[in-house]
Order: structure tokens, then sequence, then C-alpha cells
């Protein structure tokens, strides 16, 4: 999967550093930029490359002029071009070429060019592999560099551009993958169009026929009967004469066939969508008959085997830029719950049984300690059996742990049995097999049981036997609670961790070598528990876990980290107190929409919110879609900035006491809970309600939501949730109309980042209540 743009972004560096930290980031795409000394710089360049090796890049920045840099050879790909701002020039020997908005250039790698950008600009390049091109191209004469005309592949190249620099931040392999041919044949069709034939016959008549016959070829290539009396008959040409246009080309009709058939083979083959697919699969989809013959050719025409080819691809270095689990495609259906959920029926019964065994007793308190049986890792689902059953009014004090107790295993899990039940991990099993919500048998990454598609340990769920879809949980934080260390060396102290990870905002925004680290800190509670004081830190090293897989970043959680593999730092932040807000990350309701489901992006049922007021003293409000609402909790944190920005806060084990009461939605109402439909949560001061990119990205985003909502998650949207959630509580609780509302959220409501670390990105709004009387 692919890491999506780097983005480098001048402004992040110190003015001293800003002129090299530009040359730097255009040397990364291959340019070098004259820039008069003392011009203030200003902008940014963002890049990817598919797996394939197509390059896209998006720079943005004011005039100056921009050179081809580094080594140029005759095999160097070239360059397409899309100005989606400002005016210039492009040269390139004694060429000079006219550029405005809206135009599409192209310059070869092989040769020297330069743009003279005389206006703030904004380009979108792409890098073309030059045989896949030329071969398109044959004989046809082209001078580069260029700016296409008004050919109708030209204009269609156009929006296939804005398509990519308006959807920059989101595009993933398979979509660089398929712009790259996308454009390729565009690109050809627009030269070919411009250009004519070398002489030795060639006529625009043959150019145009020429074309005429390419095209059909690309559209009847998975067709294994191609033949070039298929094309004469469909083309009312003679096979006579499509030979004679090939052979100006100085190749044939069935080379030809075959070029195409090994390029398209090739980008499959490299093209993550396709990774489930076999070789043989791709050799049928691309019109080859013979998988041994596909085999030979392809071996002949690029000096590898495709098995080498894909397996070369598969080798590169794994990005997880994004967390959830792929497309349904890669998720067989018989692995998507997996061998350790019982079937429908059988879950049915069980949660009958167990819910019947776990009646309340007498005493106004009940509780529900942590160990393997009580948890549930990464996911929520509607159909875990409850460890407890309980009813409206009741408070249950339970237990939870953090996922990153074995960032130090010594303070946060020895001598503690509950997380040593949890966490147990040996070469033999481990006690806790699924971890998140993908498939049992770790089909898609090779991580582990459930692929880490989910990241957080929850205790529960809690069957709260009055509630039903429609009705609202009030869930009261009575009381909040650190777990102790129970390691007699640190016998009473309270730790957690903080780690700055790949998935945190500031992962592609570094600005110290090595740019791409994830950097753990432990923090200790100070004895009066109003501070916290980081202890050390260090940086991730690959670790191999107990079953022999190695984890070159966190990418799936519980992982046991040899602490003689990193370098612990002490001594670090000493006139540095973090002032404790302790919460929990994450407190869910079950949903309704998908039997199991990621454990990190939030929703209307809850989840993991991250709002670090959800602390003692406050309550929270959730819209019960499933009998017994199926509460959970867990992702404790000793404090946390509003955004999350590194990723974590400072996660650790806590215990919490909580009152559940529910609200039936043909009763008498609070004001403020009638149609509530996101997360609500009450302080004693203030309501602050949640919006997120997506309220229910289960229904919005379709079938595969679960992958979706990680790439299209943006603040934007989740402010554009939490404004209309806003004005529709001040409407329904106050009686306001939608102008005085709309007045009132502009003059006295509060809009804060909650976090923009759980895939579905979260802005809250604070309305205070003494704004009413």
């Amino acid at each position: 999967m692919s890491a999506g743009p780097t983005v480098i972004s001048i402004d992040a560096f110190p003015l001293a550093g800003q002129r090299d930290a530009w040359a730097e980031a255009l040397a990364s795409v291959g340019l070098a930029s004259r820039v008069p000394e003392g011009m203030l710089l200003a902008g940014d360049i963002g890049i990817m490359r598919s797996p394939s090796g197509a390059m896209l890049a998006r720079m943005r920045s004011s005039p100056q002029q921009i050179a081809n840099a580094g080594l140029r050879k005759s095999g160097d790909p070239l360059v397409v071009m899309f100005h989606t701002d400002g005016r210039g020039e492009l040269r390139g020997g004694a060429l000079t070429r006219e550029f405005a908005e809206g135009d599409v250039s192209i310059a070869d790698r092989a040769q020297n060019f330069t743009l003279d950008l005389r206006e703030d600009f904004e380009i979108l390049m792409l890098e073309i592999p030059r045989d896949r091109l030329l071969g398109r191209l044959g004989r046809t004469r082209i001078q580069l560099p260029a700016v296409l005309g008004a050919t109708v592949a030209a204009a269609a190249v156009r929006p296939v551009m804005r398509t990519l620099v308006l959807h920059f931040e989101q595009i993933g392999d398979a979509d660089l993958a398929s712009a790259e041919i996308a454009v390729t044949e565009l690109i050809a069709g627009a030269l070919l169009g411009e250009a004519r034939l070398e002489d030795e016959g060639g006529t625009q008549t043959q150019t145009a026929h020429f074309r005429r016959v390419t095209a059909a070829i690309e559209v009847r290539l998975v067709d294994p009967g191609l033949s070039m009396a298929a094309i004469a008959a469909q083309e009312a040409l003679s096979q006579r004469y499509i030979q004679k246009l090939f052979e100006l080309q100085d190749t044939t009709f069935s080379d030809y066939v075959r070029q195409r058939r090994l390029d398209r083979s090739r980008l499959d083959l490299s093209d993550p969508r396709h990774a489930a697919d076999g070789i043989a699969e791709i050799a049928f989809r691309w019109g080859f008959r013979d998988p041994a013959h596909f085999s030979r050719v392809f071996s002949a025409a690029y000096g590898t085997s495709p098995r080498a080819f894909r397996n070369a691809a598969e080798r590169l270095p794994k990005i997880y830029p994004q967390r959830g689990r792929p497309i349904e495609k890669s998720l067989p259906h018989n692995t998507v719950v997996g061998t350790s959920q019982p079937g429908p029926a059988a879950r049915v019964r069980e949660i009958r049984e167990r819910a019947g065994a776990a009646e309340p007793s007498r005493h106004p308190r009940h509780q529900i300690r942590v160990n393997k049986d009580n948890v549930h890792w990464g996911y929520l689902s509607r159909s875990i059996p409850p460890v407890l059953r309980v009813s409206s009014g009741s408070e249950v004090v339970i237990e939870t742990l953090t996922q990153h107790a074995f960032d130090d295993y010594e303070r946060m899990i020895k001598g503690d049995a509950g997380a040593e039940s949890v966490f147990h991990w040996t070469a033999e099993g481990k006690n806790v097999e699924r971890r998140g919500a993908g498939p049992m048998n770790a089909s898609i990454l090779g991580r582990g049981a459930g692929e880490g598609f989910g990241v957080h340990i929850f205790t529960g769920p809690v069957f709260i036997k009055e509630a039903e879809p429609g009705d609202i949980l009030e869930v009261q934080i009575l009381d909040i609670a650190p777990r102790p260390s129970a390691n007699p060396d640190y016998a009473g102290r309270c730790f957690a961790s903080n780690a700055s990870a790949w998935w945190g905002y500031q992962y592609s925004d570094l600005l110290a070598e090595p740019k791409k680290r994830e950097t753990v800190t432990i923090y200790e509670m100070d004895p009066d528990g109003a501070f916290a004081r980081a202890v050390y830190s260090y940086r991730w090293t690959p670790q191999v876990d107990p079953f022999g897989v190695r984890h070159d970043t966190m990418d799936y959680p519980g992982v046991p980290v040899d602490h003689t593999s990193v370098e612990e730092l002490h001594g670090i932040m000493q006139n540095v107190r973090v002032p404790l807000r302790p919460h929990f990350g994450c407190m869910a309701v079950a949903p309704r929409e998908s039997d199991l489901i990621d454990s990190i992006p939030p929703g209307y049922f809850g989840g993991n919110i991250d709002n670090w007021r959800a602390a003692k003293g406050t309550t929270l409000y959730l819209p019960v879609a499933v009998p017994g609402a199926l509460f959970s909790v867990g992702d404790g944190h000793f404090a946390q900035g509003d955004g999350e920005i590194n990723g974590t806060g400072l996660e650790a084990s806590l215990t919490g006491t909580f009152r559940f009461t529910v609200h039936k939605k043909d009763g008498q109402m609070k004001p403020h809970l009638r149609g509530l439909s996101a997360p609500l949560l009450e302080t004693p001061q203030e309501y602050v309600l949640h919006g997120f990119s997506y309220p229910n990205y289960l229904r919005e985003l379709g079938r595969n939501a679960q992958s979706e909502v990680y790439k299209k998650s943006s603040l934007s949207k989740a402010l554009r949730s939490a404004f209309r959630g806003t004005r529709r509580f001040l409407m329904d609780t106050w009686g306001l109309s939608e102008d005085q509302a709309i007045s009132l959220i502009s003059v006295g409501v509060d809009f804060g980042i909650t976090q923009v670390a759980d895939g579905n990105w979260g802005v809250h709004a604070v309305i205070r209540k003494s704004m009413f009387q």
C-alpha cells in the first residue's frame, strides 16, 4: 500500500535553512533551482512513487528558474507537466515553448531543459517510462520539449491531470498506476496528432490510420483471438496495408501486440490491487494463452521472470501511512470474522448463556477485572458475548490496559497478573490471538491474526438490559484511577507511553534525519498525581515477535520490545511537567452496520473519540444501535492534547467507575438528548458535541468503508459535521431559529480539533452552559 505523497513544506524550516531545504527538495525530483539571492521562498513539494517506478510530484512556489538536473542518460523517462497555475517559458535546445495555466507540456529527462516561471506557480509532474511512450509512438518524429495543442487527446489529458491535482493528498499506488496508463495513452495520442511520420512514405493519412489501428488493438488486448485479420475487418483496411503501417514503425503487428500485452502484464504484477492474482491469471487476462510462453517472452523482454519481477516489487520497503483494512476484495468472506468467532446461532446462544450467568448481584456496584477472557483487542462487534449484564442505574468498576504496555515490559506489565494474562506471547502461542479486524490467518500483510487493523484493548462488553436500538445510553464517569506498576522495582509507581508513530500527523513532516522514524517516550506520574514527567525515550528498531515476524514499524499491537536492541536516552525534558488529564480515549457501544469493525475510526457509536474532556465527573451520551448497547471501554490516557498530533496520547492502564442509565426513545428524554445521533459529552460547565469527517462512515462509504475512511477524511468535512450537529443541537434544545443558532455558533461556540490520528478525523464544538439562563 502506498504512503501517499511525502510533502516537504519550506515554511516548516528556519529562515536560514529554507534555501538549502528547497534545493534538497527539488533535487529529490531531479531538478535544480536558480533563485535570485534575497528572494523570499515559499511553497512545498509533494512526491510519491508507484511500485512500477512512476513518480508523481506537485510543486508550488514563488517565481524562479528551474532546470533539469542530475545525470542525463538515453534511458531516462519523459516528464509530463500540468501547469495548474502560473505562466512561463519552457526551453530545451533550440526550442522555446510558452505555457499558461491549464497547459500540458512534455520534456525529456535525457536532455537539458529549463522552466522560466515568471509568476507564483503550481505544477504537477508525472514521469512516464520512455520505452512505454515511445513504443506507442513508433518512428513518429517528436520534438521535445513540447506544449500540447488543441488535439482531442490533449484536451482529454487535462481533466485527468487536474483530477490528480485536486486529489493529490489521497492518491494511492493503485490510483497512480491507473493514472500512469491513462496519461501515457492520452499523451501518445496527442503527440501522434501533432506530429508526422518520418519521410520514407509516411503521410498524414497513414498517421491517422495508424492511430485508428493501435486504438482498436488497445480495446481488444484482452482477446486471445486478436489478429490482424480481425482488426482489418473492423477498420475496413487491408491486411497488407496494416502490415505496411507497422513496417513504417520498424515493427510488426504481432510484435506490437505482444509488447503491449507484456507492458500491461508488468503493470499488473507491480500493482497492489492485483497482489492476490496469480501470474497465470494475469497472463490470461492480457491475452496470453500459455503461461509458460508468457514467462519466456516476459523474461526475454525485461531480463527477469514474472515471478522474480513481482518478488522484487514486494521486497520494496513497506510503508503504512494510513491505517485500515484493505478493500474487501482482499478479504475472503470466510476470513472476515475468523475462526475464533462462532457462527450466528452459536453466538446468540453464547450471549444468552453468558448474560444469564452474569446476572447482577444485590450489591450496588459490580466489577470487571481485566484478563484474557474479558477483553477484545482491536475491534468492536455486535456479536461479542458480554462479560457482564446489568440493569439501568447500575455502577460498574472496569479495569483496562493500554495496548502500549509492552513498550516497557518492566514498568507496565511485569508482576501484574491481569496484564501478563493479556500480553502473554511465546513461540507456542499467545493468550489473545486476534488483534484487529483483519483475517485470522494474516493473509493480507502477514503481521499476525487480525493484522493490526485496529489496536485498542477493550474491556467488556457490558450488556445493559433495558437498552434497545433508538435509546440513548448515558455513561457517567464517576472515577478514573491509574493502574500502578506491580513490579517490586517500581511498586506503586504509575507509567505511561507516548509513541510518535507512523500513523501520526508528523511522520511525513520531520526535519532531522532519519526522517521516517518512530520514537517511544516513557513517562511517570508524579506522586501527587497532578503531573507526568518523561523518564526516557528510544527510537523504534525492527523487532521480531515470538512467531518470527519482523516488524520494521509499530504495525502490530503488543509486539514485545527487546530493550537490548534500542538505545534508551535518559535525562530528557528535565524541566518539563505535563499536566494530567486522565481520561478514556475509547468508550463505545456496538455499531449495527457490520459484524466486525476496526477499533480505530470513531463514529456515531463512540469508539476512539480521543477527547481529553471525557474525564472524571463528566457524562457521555451514545445512541444505542443494538440490543443491550454492548458497552466497551479502553485506551486510557494520562493526558492528551487536542489533535493527538503524533498519533498517541500518554497511553496508560486505567480503572474507571461508570454508572449506566438508559433513556428510552419513547420516554421523557432530556431536551439535549432528543434526536441525538453522535456522541455528546457533558461536563459541569459545557456540552461538547463531536463531528467527524464521516459521522457514520460504515454507511456513508459503503462496502469498503473501513479502508476508504482513512483515505478520504478531512478537517473540512469534520468541521462541517460539527457545525451541523451544533446548529441542530441549539435549535432542538433551546428553541432557537436557524439564524439565531448560526449567530450564537459564531460568537459563543468554540470549535477545536479533537484528533487527526484515528482515520475518521474529529472536530468538537464546546458550548458553554453559562450562555443559557
